[in-house]
This record gives structure tokens, sequence and C-alpha cells, in this order.
């Protein structure tokens, strides 16, 4: 283990100790798609024993006041794009602007400012509620593609920086081997900054992953996924071997699929087939996949994804601040494909946010209201979430279930006077990431009264990380 390794593990390894058996008095709760009132929760360890429902509150139990949900699950996020936020809002532009103003955000990353960033990160999701997440992780090298000395450096980073904030995370190494398709040999230049991302070739991404893995292999906190970035960073002839490399697993496979026309564009030039086509002809999609974002698809790409039970990531917060445009999630929904939310970019960090953002921006799609029931919002934001991760034990509150929950006070000025016959649709249309009160991630405390437990002020402490990351940083 390198020195900095180490010097995150020692950082890591202080927090509450999880309780051999508690018992949790929800004011109400969400259980097998209904809100319940008087609801108690059991635990031992990182297991709920046993839900029981119209119990008054024990004198010995933790009470939660207010809607007590499973834990949310973040299913896309890019931790280090966090200090982009109001740095790219200034002026025009496109994605294809937007994504040189973060090439030139990561040349300050290193081991050791991306653990101090994403710590305050990791900490701002626990706040608003999120108990597992999963880091789409392609910053792997150093500047100019060398390899620091554990090449895996950078994944350790992430992994040490949840279990700070306290949160699973499903650490989804990234395949990234070109700069985008060439219309003849399919594989354009790496720019400077894209050669921090790539391997070389697929078989050398795959070894590299597979330490990694035996790293964490007997851990309960981590999971070691896998993604293909786009089909515009991995050449079609290497699709196949990162699909079987996570198969062989049984890992989440993610991967971003048709954010943009323009890729769209180009893989039908040169390949005569969409996107999603192409990853189901290199046996790429199924139950374990996630395409995120699935912007821009057609009827034909929906049953693609819907018949092999793929499922879908969408980012609306990030995709209507790159201007992507809006998918069809609803339609993807009906065809098959479960739907899980993710904060991509962190314009925001609040799953909520993306939520409610599913309906209203189809409303806006179709000049018609009611397309989603908050109840699979809610199931958006928890249950599909975890299992996109893997989290197969989470996203449900019951016997046998990972024991972790998030409570929403009902009580602000957003939320006063709801009622409980109301208090999904009030959560999903207007709570926001303040609301959450407490957070339980397999049966420790980790957010009371609002309050990160384990992170000291991390308000302060991602400022100072991100300030250090710009003022370090030349390429700016």
């Amino acid at each position: 283990m390198d020195d900095t390794r180490a010097r995150h593990t020692e950082t890591v390894s202080t927090g509450t100790t999880v309780a051999d058996a508690r018992r949790w008095h929800a004011e109400a709760a969400y259980v097998a798609g209904m809100v319940e009132t008087d609801v108690l929760i059991e635990t031992r360890g990182d297991r709920i024993t046993a839900v029981a429902l119209g119990v008054p509150a024990p004198a010995d139990a933790v009470r939660l006041a207010g809607l007590t949900l499973p834990g949310l699950a973040n299913a896309h996020s890019h931790a280090f794009h966090r200090a982009l936020r109001g740095r790219t809002q200034i002026g025009e532009g496109t994605f294809w602007t937007w994504r040189e103003q973060m090439y030139q955000a990561m040349a300050g990353l290193n081991p050791d400012s991306y653990f101090a960033l994403a710590v305050g990160v990791f900490a701002e999701m626990a706040l608003a509620g999120i108990t597992s997440v999963g880091e789409f992780h392609y910053a792997h090298h150093d500047h100019g593609g060398a390899q620091y000395a554990d090449p895996n450096a950078m994944g350790h980073a992430l992994i040490h920086a949840a279990r700070a904030a306290g949160l699973r995370i499903t650490l989804l190494d990234t395949c990234y081997l070109t700069g985008g398709i060439h219309a003849r040999s399919g594989r354009a230049a790496l720019n400077t900054t894209q050669q921090r991302f790539s391997d070389g070739d697929a078989d050398k991404w795959a070894r590299r992953v597979e330490s990694l893995r035996a790293a964490y292999a007997d851990e309960t906190d981590v999971i070691i996924g896998a993604a293909i970035h786009s089909v515009r960073a991995v050449p079609k002839d290497q699709l196949g071997t990162v699909a079987a490399a996570a198969a062989k697993f049984d890992a989440p496979l993610h991967v971003h699929l048709s954010e943009q026309r323009a890729e769209n564009e180009a893989c039908l030039a040169r390949y005569r087939l969409t996107p999603a086509q192409l990853l189901e002809s290199s046996g790429a999609l199924g139950p374990r996949t996630t395409a995120v974002h699935a912007t821009h698809l057609s009827q034909a790409d929906i049953e693609v994804l819907g018949d092999s039970a793929t499922r879908v990531c969408m980012c609306p917060t990030t995709e209507r601040d790159l201007a992507d445009g809006v998918g069809a999630a609803r339609t993807m929904f009906e065809a098959g494909s479960p739907i899980a939310l993710g904060s991509d970019s962190q314009a925001v960090i609040d799953l909520f946010e993306e939520a409610r953002a599913m309906e209203l921006d189809e409303r806006l799609r179709t000049e018609r209201r009611g397309h989603w029931p908050s109840t699979d919002l809610l199931d958006a934001a928890t249950l599909a979430g975890q299992r996109s991760l893997g989290w197969d034990g989470a996203g449900r509150l019951h016997a046998g279930a990972l024991a972790d929950f998030t409570t929403v006070g009902l009580d602000s000025i957003r939320l006063t006077g709801t009622s409980v016959d109301v208090a999904a649709e009030s959560v999903i249309y207007a709570a926001t990431a303040a609301d959450v009160r407490h957070v339980v991630v397999g049966g420790r405390v980790i957010v009371r009264d609002g309050i990160h437990r384990l992170v000291d002020d991390p308000a302060r402490r991602l400022g100072t990380a991100i300030n250090a990351l710009y003022r370090g940083n030349t390429r700016v």
C-alpha cells in the first residue's frame, strides 16, 4: 500500500461505531409502496431485523420525526465536477464547450487533492439523504497518462473518501480509450487531458480493475463495478472485453448512452448501428447494465433496452444544465427499463429535484400532467438506484434489508402542513436536500438533526478543497 492510500486509511479509521441492536420509531415511513404511520424499525448490525406498523413509540427507540425512506441512491456521479458549480454557468455554449472547462478543472487532481475534494462532495450527498453513490471514475492516471506508483491510487482515494463520509460506494471503473469515433478507423486520437483516462486497451484496463477488485474483495461497503465511458471512447472491437470483465464478477456495468446527437451520427456513419444497437451486438446490455442519459433514442433503441431489461439512469439537472435535451424516461420505463437517478455533474446534489424533474420535464415536452405516480419516483430514487449499483439488499424497509434509511422532516416552511395521505407527493414535489434530517447507513448514524456526524464542518472542508484545486491549477 503506497503512502497516499495509507494516509487516507488513517483518515477514515474513526467514526461512530455500528450499534449491535437498535430500535427506531418513524412517525411515517415508506414501506412496500405505501406511506405508513408509527413504524417501528429494528436493526442488528448492518441489517433490518423487523418492521412493524402502527406501533406506539417505545421509550428506548430513536425517534424519527417526518417521513422515513429507504436510503437514496445516487446512481451516477462524477465527484470532481462539483468544483465546476457556478464556474460553468457563465456565458453561452454547448455540452462540448462545457467539456473543455471540465478538462481544465482536472489539471489540479491527484490522489490527495481528489480525496480532499471527494470527502466534501460525498458529505454533501450524505446531508442530502444519499446512502449509496455510483462513482463513474475515469480520472485514473497522472498527466500525460503516467501511472501512479499504485495504478489504482485515484480509485483508492475515492473509496476512502466515501468511507470518510459514511456512504456505500460502487466504484464504476471506466474504460476510456479513444477521443471519439473516427470516420475511417473508428479511433480518434486522445487529447492531452484524455490521456489520463486511458489504460491503452481494454485488456490492460481489465487487469488493473481486477487488481482493484481484489483489494476490496472482503469489504461490505464497496462494490467494484465497470463502465464503458461511451461508444465514442471505447471502440467496437474493445466493447466485448469490457462487458466480459463485468460479467465475470456479476458486477454492475454502466455506460453513457446517446447523450449527444453527434454521438449517434458518428456511430451510424462508422458502424451503421446506433449506439444502443452497437452495445447490444457487443453483449453489453442486460439487467446488470445501466445506460446513463439515453437522451436521444429511437423507438427501436428504446425497445432494445427494454427487451434486455437494461436499466436507465436519468440525470435531469445535468441534462438541462448542459442543454442535452429531455429523454423519454416514462416510455423507457414502460418498455421494460427500470429508471434510476443521478446527480452527474453536481450542478445540484438533490435527488428530490432529480425525481420531480422527470415528471415536470415530461409535462413541458407533452403539455400534459401526471406521467409518474409519486411512488414510482420514490422507487427511482431508492430501490431502482440501489439495484443499478449492485446493492440488491438496499432500497426497501423490510426484514433482512440493509439498515440504510433517510428521514425527511415535514416541518420546514416548504413542507409544513403536510398530511400523511399526501406525504409522498409533498416530498417529491416540494422537498429539497435541506429537508433531510437523519441518515442511517448500515445501522450507523451518519447524519443526525441535519448535522454530519463523521465529517467536521463539511461545507468549510469542501470549500477549502475546491479553492485549493483552482489555486494550485496553473492550467485554468
